[in-house]
């Protein structure tokens, strides 16, 4: 049997606050993600959303509890070894996109892979950017594009590598309904299609109703939405 994509046991995240009582983030998270599910994540703001993705990315380590993702306890690599699973089998995507607005959509979408040192990646470029209609644009600046293209765009880099882990950080949370709802719609075509596993936050019910699985988080508690 697989081990699950995600597994959260009895987690919790700690920040000490130097003028206050310290901030409890999360408490006493469990959590089993299959691999190859959709998961939504609801919840207001600062209820602990972001900080569940950082621990699952490797980001940040939890002050309680165990985080284990596609088989490896994250609690027993160092630093190096964590951003290289990173790199390796999690793609990440933003809700602001965090492309380089000076490179060309084409480049941007290569940038793990240049990253990585790798040298024939321009043929997986191509066929990303095919995927989301955006094959005719690579050489364009990423600054001549729509927020909804921009997004595209960081889907298509998220995913070059091939992860098996897709992490999504209100995915939509910068674009209008029409563009989110499309963006919303590839990208868990595009995890489907690849039986890659998909975690995303959101504040929109609408959003969330299209994934497998509806989770919550209140005050850092998580539970079923």
């Amino acid at each position: 049997m697989s081990p699950p994509a995600v597994l959260f046991e009895g987690v919790s995240k700690i920040y000490p606050r130097p003028d206050a009582e310290p901030l409890r983030a999360l408490r006493d998270v469990s959590l089993r993600v299959p691999q190859g599910r959709s998961v939504a994540i609801t919840g207001r703001s600062g209820s602990g959303k972001s900080t569940l993705l950082h621990l699952a990315a490797g980001i940040d380590e939890p002050s309680e509890g165990r985080v284990e993702i596609l088989g490896a306890d994250l609690g027993r690599l160092n630093d190096a070894e964590r951003t290289l699973r990173r790199r390796d089998q999690i793609g990440l995507i933003f809700q602001f996109f965090h492309l380089l607005p000076h490179l060309s959509v084409g480049d941007n979408v290569a940038l793990p892979a240049m990253i990585a040192g790798e040298r024939d990646y321009g043929g997986r470029v191509l066929e990303l950017l095919e995927r989301v209609g955006l094959a005719d644009r690579a050489r364009e600046r990423v600054d001549r594009l729509s927020g909804g293209e921009m997004q595209r765009v960081a889907i298509c880099r998220a995913l070059l590598r091939g992860p098996e882990l897709l992490l999504a950080d209100e995915p939509t949370g910068n674009l209008d309904d029409r563009n989110g709802q499309r963006v919303m719609e590839l990208l868990l075509e595009l995890a489907a299609e690849g039986q890659r596993t998909l975690i995303f936050v959101t504040h929109s019910e609408e959003m969330a109703a299209m994934a497998d699985t509806r989770l919550a988080i209140h005050s850092g508690v998580l539970e079923p939405s």
